[in-house]
């Protein structure tokens, strides 16, 4: 039983130490974007620190006041990461209901998704308004059409669904040199135009993050943003100083708040109970209001669906 204590201890000052460091070295993505890829695994270092705690109570004294120290830092660390995102706004509310409300569902169906009939149908279950959808197979996008959707960016890997035709589409110019993937498209409502963006981002260790990040704001400056919905896999977690930037420089509202979305498959054969990351988001221009924002169930994707629905405000 003494070894026994003694390995949880030993254990409890190990994993504070590390979830410590990484907590503290992930405060320097102020200023580095390398250090910057540690904020996304915030929760990863609070769970942790908390762990530590517990197996500095149950194993022996020794180094326990060593591992408390150092989950405590972990802790507080993380936490200033995370909070945050729990203090800024989230745009203006509104009630279920409201008039004009619309119904926006954004996914990641993965390429290599096995049940694509099973998201078809699930999808077109839903009544929603605007789909906005990334990594598509031309078979999806087949069988989509085949329910009466009406496709933007039909030969892309991104696309944006809807029950009617868009009445513009004004593409920006971007780069050959930033790989941006990007739909655009201008639709008719029954409060005015609307401008509805999807998007797909690189993983934040890519070089192309940043300049995609970069050519994205571009984007967003030459379209009206008042009744703009823009929406995607970002691959950037709110905790990130570089997503907190963004959420100042799109000129939007981030209308998800900490809702994990990936993972929804297993990870190198291991199925966690709950997704940790939110990688999807969905921002909106002030014409909108947030009426709700929910998580879809797994179908096949390694990322959930974003369900929001928004309601327009005033003119």
């Amino acid at each position: 039983m003494s070894v026994m204590r003694m390995l949880l201890a030993r254990g409890a000052l190990a994993l504070a130490a590390l979830c410590a460091a990484a907590a503290l070295l992930a405060q320097g993505g102020r200023w580095n974007a390398r250090l910057d890829v540690l904020t996304h695994f915030a929760p990863v270092y609070l769970a942790g620190a908390v762990l530590a705690a517990l197996l500095a109570l149950a194993g022996s004294r020794h180094g326990r006041r060593a591992s408390f120290v150092l989950a405590a830092v972990a802790a507080v660390s993380a936490g200033a990461l995370i909070a945050p995102e729990f203090l800024r706004t989230a745009g203006p509310a509104a009630q279920p209901g409201a008039p004009g409300e619309i119904k926006v569902i954004a996914f990641n169906v993965w390429r290599g998704n096995p049940d694509t009939a099973r998201v078809v149908d699930w999808l077109d279950a839903q009544h929603a308004d605007v789909i906005m959808l990334e990594e598509v197979s031309f078979r999806l996008r087949d069988m989509m059409r085949a329910r009466g959707w009406v496709t933007a960016g039909d030969l892309s890997s991104i696309m944006i669904f809807t029950r009617q035709t868009y009445i513009l589409m004004d593409r920006p110019p971007v780069p050959r040199t930033v790989q941006l993937t990007f739909v655009n498209a201008t639709y008719a409502s029954a409060n005015g135009p609307m401008e509805l963006v999807v998007t797909h981002s690189e993983w934040p260790v890519s070089p192309a993050h940043a300049t995609q990040a970069a050519a994205l704001r571009s984007v967003l400056r030459a379209l009206p943003r008042r009744r703009m919905i823009l929406a995607g896999d970002f691959n950037s977690t709110p905790w990130s100083f570089r997503r907190r930037r963004d959420d100042v420089a799109l000129g939007l509202i981030r209308r998800d708040r900490a809702l994990a979305t990936w993972p929804a498959r297993p990870i190198g054969g291991l199925r966690l109970p709950f997704p940790i990351l939110p990688l999807d988001h969905l921002y909106a221009g002030p014409g909108w209001a947030t009426t709700s924002v929910a998580r879809g169930p797994a179908l096949g994707s390694d990322h959930y669906p974003l369900i929001v629905t928004l309601a327009p405000v005033g003119p």
